[in-house]
Protein backbone atom coordinates (compact mmCIF):
# COMPACT_ATOMS: atom_id res chain seq x y z
CA UNK A 1 0.00 0.00 0.00
CA UNK A 2 2.88 2.23 -0.22
CA UNK A 3 2.48 3.34 -3.17
CA UNK A 4 -1.00 4.44 -2.48
CA UNK A 5 0.32 6.70 0.24
CA UNK A 6 3.03 7.72 -2.28
CA UNK A 7 -0.01 8.78 -4.68
CA UNK A 8 -1.66 10.85 -1.84
CA UNK A 9 0.99 12.86 -0.95
CA UNK A 10 1.93 13.52 -4.95
CA UNK A 11 -1.28 14.92 -5.52
CA UNK A 12 -4.60 14.33 -3.35
CA UNK A 13 -6.99 15.33 -6.17
CA UNK A 14 -5.86 12.89 -8.64
CA UNK A 15 -5.79 10.33 -5.94
CA UNK A 16 -8.94 10.83 -4.84
CA UNK A 17 -10.17 11.01 -8.23
CA UNK A 18 -8.30 8.14 -9.47
CA UNK A 19 -10.10 5.71 -6.66
CA UNK A 20 -13.14 7.33 -7.16
CA UNK A 21 -13.12 5.85 -10.53
CA UNK A 22 -11.43 2.48 -9.95
CA UNK A 23 -14.90 2.33 -6.66
CA UNK A 24 -16.97 2.70 -9.71
CA UNK A 25 -15.75 0.40 -12.35
CA UNK A 26 -15.73 -2.00 -9.55
CA UNK A 27 -19.16 -1.76 -8.92
CA UNK A 28 -20.13 -2.40 -12.64
CA UNK A 29 -18.19 -5.66 -12.52
CA UNK A 30 -20.55 -6.22 -9.54
CA UNK A 31 -23.51 -5.41 -11.70
CA UNK A 32 -22.93 -7.58 -14.80
CA UNK A 33 -23.59 -10.24 -12.68
CA UNK A 34 -26.73 -8.83 -10.97
CA UNK A 35 -28.44 -7.15 -14.29
CA UNK A 36 -28.71 -9.38 -17.39
CA UNK A 37 -30.02 -6.04 -19.10
CA UNK A 38 -27.39 -6.33 -22.64
CA UNK A 39 -26.46 -3.62 -25.61
CA UNK A 40 -24.66 -4.85 -28.74
CA UNK A 41 -24.52 -8.61 -27.41
CA UNK A 42 -22.74 -8.13 -23.76
CA UNK A 43 -23.50 -6.79 -20.44
CA UNK A 44 -24.25 -2.65 -20.61
CA UNK A 45 -22.25 -2.36 -17.48
CA UNK A 46 -18.93 -3.53 -19.44
CA UNK A 47 -18.35 -0.49 -21.14
CA UNK A 48 -18.84 1.62 -18.41
CA UNK A 49 -17.04 -1.18 -15.83
CA UNK A 50 -14.15 -0.36 -18.56
CA UNK A 51 -13.73 3.44 -19.07
CA UNK A 52 -13.63 3.88 -15.40
CA UNK A 53 -11.09 1.50 -14.60
CA UNK A 54 -8.97 2.50 -17.51
CA UNK A 55 -9.42 5.97 -16.38
CA UNK A 56 -8.38 5.79 -12.88
CA UNK A 57 -5.25 3.78 -13.65
CA UNK A 58 -4.39 6.63 -16.37
CA UNK A 59 -5.32 9.43 -13.21
CA UNK A 60 -2.99 7.96 -10.62
CA UNK A 61 -0.67 7.67 -13.49
CA UNK A 62 -0.91 11.37 -14.29
CA UNK A 63 -0.74 11.51 -10.55
CA UNK A 64 2.86 9.90 -10.49
CA UNK A 65 4.45 11.89 -13.66
CA UNK A 66 3.28 15.06 -12.49
CA UNK A 67 4.71 15.63 -9.55
CA UNK A 68 8.41 15.64 -11.64
CA UNK A 69 7.08 18.87 -13.52
CA UNK A 70 8.87 22.13 -11.14
CA UNK A 71 5.71 24.55 -12.39
CA UNK A 72 3.44 23.13 -9.00
CA UNK A 73 0.84 26.13 -10.72
CA UNK A 74 0.68 24.24 -14.07
CA UNK A 75 0.55 20.75 -12.06
CA UNK A 76 -2.84 22.05 -10.40
CA UNK A 77 -4.38 23.80 -13.26
CA UNK A 78 -3.84 20.08 -15.22
CA UNK A 79 -4.99 18.34 -12.90
CA UNK A 80 -8.46 20.00 -12.33
CA UNK A 81 -8.66 19.72 -15.52
CA UNK A 82 -8.32 16.04 -15.91
CA UNK A 83 -10.60 15.81 -13.31
CA UNK A 84 -13.21 17.58 -14.61
CA UNK A 85 -12.94 16.08 -17.95
CA UNK A 86 -12.64 12.79 -17.21
CA UNK A 87 -15.82 13.27 -14.63
CA UNK A 88 -18.08 14.20 -16.87
CA UNK A 89 -16.77 12.01 -19.65
CA UNK A 90 -17.52 8.91 -17.57
CA UNK A 91 -20.77 10.15 -16.40
CA UNK A 92 -22.15 10.27 -19.58
CA UNK A 93 -21.05 6.65 -20.27
CA UNK A 94 -22.53 5.66 -17.32
CA UNK A 95 -25.90 7.68 -18.03
CA UNK A 96 -26.26 6.06 -21.35
CA UNK A 97 -26.19 2.55 -19.79
CA UNK A 98 -28.42 3.39 -16.82
CA UNK A 99 -30.86 3.91 -20.04
CA UNK A 100 -30.62 1.17 -21.38
CA UNK A 101 -28.87 2.69 -24.96
CA UNK A 102 -25.25 3.22 -26.22
CA UNK A 103 -22.82 6.63 -25.26
CA UNK A 104 -20.75 6.55 -28.13
CA UNK A 105 -21.65 6.70 -32.22
CA UNK A 106 -25.08 7.58 -30.58
CA UNK A 107 -27.65 9.68 -32.97
CA UNK A 108 -31.03 7.61 -32.56
CA UNK A 109 -32.04 10.88 -30.92
CA UNK A 110 -31.41 14.27 -30.62
CA UNK A 111 -30.70 14.14 -26.92
CA UNK A 112 -28.27 11.10 -27.47
CA UNK A 113 -26.64 12.73 -30.71
CA UNK A 114 -26.10 15.44 -28.20
CA UNK A 115 -24.46 13.30 -25.33
CA UNK A 116 -22.29 12.08 -28.22
CA UNK A 117 -21.39 15.60 -29.02
CA UNK A 118 -20.83 16.53 -25.56
CA UNK A 119 -18.36 13.65 -24.89
CA UNK A 120 -16.44 14.30 -28.27
CA UNK A 121 -16.08 18.18 -27.35
CA UNK A 122 -14.85 17.31 -23.56
CA UNK A 123 -12.26 14.38 -25.41
CA UNK A 124 -10.66 17.37 -27.28
CA UNK A 125 -10.37 19.63 -24.25
CA UNK A 126 -8.64 16.54 -22.44
CA UNK A 127 -6.35 15.92 -25.45
CA UNK A 128 -5.41 19.50 -25.39
CA UNK A 129 -5.03 19.17 -22.20
CA UNK A 130 -2.04 16.27 -22.28
CA UNK A 131 -0.74 18.08 -25.20
CA UNK A 132 0.27 21.06 -22.60
CA UNK A 133 1.69 17.98 -20.59
CA UNK A 134 3.77 16.91 -22.71
CA UNK A 135 5.38 20.33 -23.88
CA UNK A 136 5.55 21.12 -20.10
CA UNK A 137 7.63 17.97 -19.86
CA UNK A 138 9.71 18.75 -22.96
CA UNK A 139 10.44 22.48 -22.16
CA UNK A 140 11.61 21.50 -18.61
CA UNK A 141 15.12 20.76 -18.73
CA UNK A 142 16.32 20.03 -15.64
CA UNK A 143 15.25 16.77 -13.62
CA UNK A 144 16.63 14.85 -10.78
CA UNK A 145 15.85 11.60 -12.70
CA UNK A 146 17.74 8.75 -15.33
CA UNK A 147 17.92 10.26 -18.71
CA UNK A 148 16.15 7.12 -20.02
CA UNK A 149 13.26 7.58 -17.71
CA UNK A 150 12.55 11.69 -18.59
CA UNK A 151 12.72 10.39 -21.69
CA UNK A 152 10.45 7.34 -21.18
CA UNK A 153 7.95 9.95 -19.81
CA UNK A 154 8.11 12.10 -22.86
CA UNK A 155 7.69 9.79 -25.47
CA UNK A 156 4.89 7.53 -23.31
CA UNK A 157 2.97 11.10 -23.49
CA UNK A 158 3.27 11.44 -27.28
CA UNK A 159 2.13 8.03 -28.14
CA UNK A 160 -0.75 8.14 -25.56
CA UNK A 161 -2.00 11.55 -27.53
CA UNK A 162 -1.05 10.15 -31.03
CA UNK A 163 -2.89 6.96 -30.11
CA UNK A 164 -5.92 9.03 -28.59
CA UNK A 165 -6.23 10.53 -31.91
CA UNK A 166 -7.22 7.03 -33.67
CA UNK A 167 -10.95 7.57 -32.00
CA UNK A 168 -11.33 10.34 -34.48
CA UNK A 169 -11.03 7.43 -37.18
CA UNK A 170 -13.59 5.62 -34.96
CA UNK A 171 -16.02 8.68 -34.88
CA UNK A 172 -15.88 9.13 -38.39
CA UNK A 173 -17.08 5.55 -38.75
CA UNK A 174 -19.14 5.99 -36.41
CA UNK A 175 -18.01 2.62 -35.41
CA UNK A 176 -15.39 0.66 -33.70
CA UNK A 177 -15.44 -2.52 -36.41
CA UNK A 178 -13.95 -2.31 -39.80
CA UNK A 179 -15.65 -5.17 -42.10
CA UNK A 180 -18.91 -5.57 -40.05
CA UNK A 181 -21.34 -3.99 -37.31
CA UNK A 182 -20.37 -3.26 -33.93
CA UNK A 183 -21.76 -6.12 -31.49
CA UNK A 184 -20.24 -9.02 -33.25
CA UNK A 185 -19.15 -11.56 -31.28
CA UNK A 186 -15.65 -10.66 -29.13
CA UNK A 187 -13.12 -12.09 -27.03
CA UNK A 188 -13.71 -12.39 -22.93
CA UNK A 189 -13.47 -8.58 -21.22
CA UNK A 190 -12.14 -6.64 -23.66
CA UNK A 191 -14.94 -7.54 -26.38
CA UNK A 192 -12.67 -7.11 -29.21
CA UNK A 193 -14.39 -8.95 -32.14
CA UNK A 194 -13.16 -12.16 -33.01
CA UNK A 195 -14.57 -11.91 -36.49
CA UNK A 196 -14.04 -8.38 -37.55
CA UNK A 197 -11.04 -5.51 -37.62
CA UNK A 198 -11.87 -3.90 -33.89
CA UNK A 199 -9.94 -0.08 -34.11
CA UNK A 200 -10.33 -0.70 -29.74
CA UNK A 201 -7.38 -2.95 -30.14
CA UNK A 202 -4.99 -0.77 -31.41
CA UNK A 203 -6.60 2.25 -29.47
CA UNK A 204 -6.32 0.50 -25.97
CA UNK A 205 -2.34 -0.30 -26.34
CA UNK A 206 -1.73 2.68 -27.86
CA UNK A 207 -3.37 4.70 -24.70
CA UNK A 208 -1.26 2.29 -22.19
CA UNK A 209 1.99 3.64 -23.81
CA UNK A 210 1.39 6.22 -20.90
CA UNK A 211 2.41 3.53 -18.58
CA UNK A 212 4.26 1.32 -20.31
CA UNK A 213 6.87 3.62 -21.96
CA UNK A 214 8.04 5.41 -18.84
CA UNK A 215 8.09 1.55 -17.17
CA UNK A 216 10.45 0.97 -19.61
CA UNK A 217 12.75 4.09 -19.35
CA UNK A 218 12.97 3.58 -15.54
CA UNK A 219 13.03 -0.52 -15.06
CA UNK A 220 14.60 -1.35 -18.72
CA UNK A 221 16.41 0.75 -20.64
CA UNK A 222 20.14 1.21 -19.17
CA UNK A 223 20.39 4.72 -21.61
CA UNK A 224 18.31 7.20 -23.81
CA UNK A 225 19.07 5.54 -26.71
CA UNK A 226 17.35 2.35 -25.78
CA UNK A 227 14.99 4.11 -24.58
CA UNK A 228 14.60 5.43 -27.78
CA UNK A 229 14.72 2.32 -29.50
CA UNK A 230 11.88 0.14 -27.38
CA UNK A 231 9.54 3.14 -27.69
CA UNK A 232 10.02 2.52 -31.55
CA UNK A 233 9.62 -1.30 -31.28
CA UNK A 234 5.97 -0.35 -29.03
CA UNK A 235 5.17 2.09 -31.69
CA UNK A 236 5.37 -0.67 -34.85
CA UNK A 237 3.74 -3.06 -32.66
CA UNK A 238 0.83 -0.88 -31.86
CA UNK A 239 1.07 0.73 -35.66
CA UNK A 240 0.62 -2.98 -36.91
CA UNK A 241 -2.36 -3.79 -34.52
CA UNK A 242 -4.15 -0.71 -36.24
CA UNK A 243 -2.80 -1.69 -39.96
CA UNK A 244 -4.89 -4.91 -38.85
CA UNK A 245 -7.99 -3.62 -37.83
CA UNK A 246 -8.37 -1.07 -41.02
CA UNK A 247 -7.82 -4.02 -43.36
CA UNK A 248 -10.49 -6.02 -41.31
CA UNK A 249 -8.88 -8.91 -40.05
CA UNK A 250 -9.55 -9.72 -36.33
CA UNK A 251 -6.66 -9.56 -33.95
CA UNK A 252 -6.99 -13.49 -33.35
CA UNK A 253 -7.82 -15.46 -36.75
Amino acid sequence: MNILNELRRRNALLYWFGLYNILVGIVCIVLQFTDDTQLLNVSRWLKPMKFYLSVGLMVWTMNWLLYYLANKKSIKIYSVLIVLTMFFENGLILMQAIRGTTSHFNASSVFNGMVFSMMGLIIVIFTVTSIFIAVSFFRQKEFNLPPAYVWGIRLGLVLFIVFSLEGGMMVALLKHTVGGTDGSAGIPVFNWSKQYGDLRIAHFFGIHSLQVVPLLGYYVAKNKNQLFLYAGIYFIFVAALFGQAIKGIPLFF
